[in-house]
């Protein structure tokens, strides 16, 4: 059984009593039914993962960025350089970024990946050099990842995720910059029974 696999096989079912008595709460709650949009769900779930209604607080919290560089940029579908993903893990190394001050508010440390950044990144205080590939191939080319790098990604985030949890996270957000990330994400459902990849927008 691989890590995967392993990761997979230990997820547990949410809790289905927590569950309804985060619905429960939600529903006393003096608002309109549904106001809060999908972050009443989220509560829910939340609850459910932790067992518990209202779930606790992580403390200490921990953000994990993960870093990489898309080969659709050659499309043109952004209108920044390939070069601002360096200058974005640089800012994000240095407490610069809009989630550098959202983390601060909750005590939150924040850790950046380079899991496929372009440039080669120097050694730095909280970045973590797991490049998987610099960047990935052209998607309106052809797959724009292999499935041996799909894994080592996928693993990659499993690693840091149970690493941070080792050094006493008991709960993590992640995330990736945001920039040429949108054409991909937007493409995907388009890709879904389709045996050719479609354009990606502009």
């Amino acid at each position: 059984m691989n890590l995967i696999e392993e990761t997979v096989a230990s997820i547990a079912p949410l809790d289905e009593t927590a569950m309804r008595d985060a619905r429960d709460l939600q529903a006393r709650l003096t608002k309109p039914p549904g106001s809060l949009g999908v972050l009443e769900e989220v509560s829910v779930r939340l609850a459910g993962l932790a067992g518990q209604c209202p779930p606790p607080l992580p403390e200490p919290a921990a953000v994990a960025v993960f870093a990489a560089d898309h080969g659709v940029h050659a499309q043109g579908v952004t209108p920044w350089p390939q070069e601002v993903t360096a200058q974005m893990v640089a800012n994000f190394l240095v407490s610069g970024a809009v989630i550098n001050a959202f983390a601060a508010q909750v005590g939150a440390d924040v850790t950046v990946v380079d899991i496929g950044v372009a440039a080669e990144l120097e050694e730095a205080p909280g970045l973590l050099r797991r490049k998987v590939a610099p960047g990935t191939a052209d998607m309106t080319a052809g797959p724009a990842m292999t499935a041996e790098q799909v894994r080592r990604a996928v693993e990659t985030g499993i690693e840091v995720a149970r690493d941070l949890h080792g050094q006493g996270a008991p709960g993590g957000v992640g995330g990736r910059p945001p920039r040429t990330g949108r054409a991909p994400g937007a493409c995907s459902p388009g890709t879904w029974g389709s045996p050719t990849p479609p354009r990606p927008p502009r």
